[in-house]
């Protein structure tokens, strides 16, 4: 038997409909118009709020989940707030698979929910991964729990399905239509395609940009360490479609911490490291963008969780070295544009 939903949502109403607000600060001299699609404002804190509404919903309507199912899932962090987020509104068991670089701050709230959390310490032995050892648990989980479900955010189509129908619908409704740049982050791929699909279909000119962590397997076979979360991955989704995006852009977790922490510094925006990555890519891809376009950048989280990452200068010390910025603002060149991390 389904698990019976209602008419009213509670909270989960309030996912989605998040604002584009323009950014007339980041690039001052920029003669295109440039607008930040805030997903940090989703009650659950980022983007991942959609698409694990969407599954759950969509699962329950074809009876794959009922009173009893238990729900696993592999996350970094966001997807599994926002599974837990909707798990206790729908009164259900969560068990979530987190890695060893999972921030803590993510892992109290999502304990704070109700989740069960479940830990691996060590990547997969064959790939050096630890994504690949994070799927080797929930397997196992599931196998420890016959009446289980598993979103499964890397395949499942409902994930690019919730961006097709809600964020990029809300991007053009905004701006009438006419998006000419996307600016996108990319890990399970399922925003880029949710909505490449959705401009596509409409017959939208939208250039689509993936920004990509140095290291990741989506755009490149190159491994490299990585540590910010939600940025890249160990594999390559099934929802990778090279086809549906213009440009990538690779960057590294040093331009993360650059790009957020002058995102905050020039439009008082505090998000997390993927934004600051997306924001990295900008500075650089510039010149693509032509005179009286308009560009959107997908900001995915909230930077609370990243204060022992991102924000914090020990953390950046540790791994990057002594710098000539780790305070909370820092100067532009003197054409108005942002100094690029070497």
């Amino acid at each position: 038997m389904a698990v019976s939903r209602g008419q009213d949502r509670g909270i989960l109403s309030c996912i989605g409909r998040t604002p584009l607000v323009p950014l007339r600060k980041l690039l001052p001299d920029a003669d295109f118009e440039l607008y930040a699609k805030l997903e940090c404002l989703n009650p659950g804190g980022s983007i991942k709020d959609r698409p694990a509404l969407t599954i759950l919903e969509h699962a329950m309507d074809r009876g794959e989940i009922g009173p009893d199912t238990v729900i696993i899932e592999s996350s970094s962090g966001n997807m599994g707030i926002g599974l837990a987020q909707a798990c206790r509104y729908f009164g259900l068991r969560f068990i979530c698979v987190v890695d060893a670089k999972t921030a803590k701050q993510n892992i109290g709230i999502l304990r704070a929910y109700g989740a069960e959390v479940e830990q691996v310490l060590e990547p997969d032995p064959q790939t050096g991964e630890l994504l690949q050892a994070r799927i080797r648990r929930v397997r196992d989980l599931r196998e420890r729990h016959p009446d289980s479900f598993w979103p499964n955010q890397y395949a499942n189509p409902m994930n690019p399905r919730a961006h097709d129908l809600s964020t990029m619908a809300e991007v053009a409704d905004a701006l009438d239509g006419r998006v000419d740049f996307l600016f996108v982050a990319t890990s399970t791929c399922g925003t880029i395609r949710g909505c490449a699909d959705y401009a596509r279909r409409h017959g939208m000119s939208t250039r689509i940009v993936a920004v990509d962590a140095r290291g990741s397997r989506i755009f490149s076979e190159e491994k490299a360490e990585r540590w910010i979360p939600g940025l890249g991955a160990g594999l390559r989704p099934e929802h990778f479609d090279p086809s549906l995006v213009d440009h990538f852009h690779h960057v590294t977790d040093l331009d993360c911490v650059r790009g957020c922490r002058t995102l905050v510094a020039r439009e008082a925006i505090f998000a997390g490291g993927s934004s600051g990555a997306v924001v990295a890519a900008l500075e650089r891809l510039q010149d693509l963008v032509p005179a009286g376009a308009n560009c959107v950048l997908v900001l995915p989280d909230r930077g609370e969780r990243y204060l022992d990452t991102v924000y914090s200068n020990d953390w950046v010390r540790e791994r990057f070295g002594e710098l000539e910025f780790l305070g909370p603002e820092w100067s532009f060149g003197g054409s108005g544009k942002l100094q690029a991390a070497s």
